[in-house]
């Protein structure tokens, strides 16, 4: 089985190389999206060897790093894909876990409230409020029995990866891989991974640090990517049962 293990880093100097000695501990090969880092990243990875590399001209967003590491591991003939932040917030050691799990899955997803750890730390308020909201709302729009909406350190079968047309290029990217992965019956599965937030003060840098805007565009992708699907003739299964409630943006 071919493992490939995509992070992707904007500006991220400070953490990249400890990641990267970290991580292959576990993995033979490994991909960073650079994108668009303006501080001493790019310099930092050209130091690296054995790495696999895509870089971004210009910062294009989050969504649109994973995108880009999605397309590489089809086209480069991965197996599974394992991606996770450069942050220090995914810990390297975890990643036989999620392969382990992706054996029978389609896609292994990280939850930091599935259960605890003893290196836990707290959550900022409101990224736990809203990561509550719309992992809810994930389950009663789609029945998927998540507990937690937005960890990146995830597995993916790349077979199953190949059928999904992810276009949103925001933080609001898992949504977007929700939608889809609900649609066409993923099997889905979620592993324990610690709580590790080392700067809680660490901003979205964007109009997103608003949390109600915030949840709004959550919401907002989730439509589209619903509409999305209905547009290239993809209908729901009938096991849905949407809310209606939910489908008011505006609440």
């Amino acid at each position: 089985m071919s493992v490939l293990v995509a992070i992707p880093v904007f500006n991220e100097e400070r953490y990249v190389h400890k990641v990267l000695d970290e991580v292959r501990k576990y993995a033979n090969r490994i991909l960073v999206i650079d994108d668009g880092s303006t501080d001493g990243t790019s310099k930092a990875l050209d130091q690296e060897a054995n790495l696999e590399r895509i870089t971004h001209q210009k910062n294009q967003g989050y969504g649109a790093a994973l995108i880009s590491a999605f397309q590489y591991s089809i086209s480069h003939n991965a197996d599974t894909l394992i991606t996770m932040d450069c942050d220090g917030q995914h810990e390297p050691s975890r990643i036989p876990v999620l392969l382990e799990a992706i054996d029978n899955a389609d896609i292994v997803s990280g939850s930091r409230y599935l259960r605890d750890f003893r290196q836990d730390n707290s959550a900022p308020e409101d990224r736990k409020r809203i990561n509550s909201l719309i992992t809810q709302e994930l389950y009663l729009r789609y029945g998927l029995q998540l507990t937690d909406a937005f960890c990146g350190f995830k597995a993916y079968n790349c077979a199953s990866l190949a059928k999904l047309e992810i276009s949103e290029t925001s933080w609001g990217m898992p949504l977007d891989l929700w939608v889809q992965a609900a649609y066409y019956n993923f099997k889905i599965s979620e592993v324990a991974v610690p709580r590790l937030y080392l700067d809680p003060n660490r901003s979205f840098g964007t109009v997103f640090d608003d949390s109600a805007k915030r949840l709004a565009y959550y919401r907002q992708v989730l439509v589209q990517s619903e509409d999305k699907l209905k547009w290239h003739g993809i209908n729901a299964p009938s096991s849905f049962s949407f809310d209606p409630i939910l489908m008011d943006l505006s609440r």
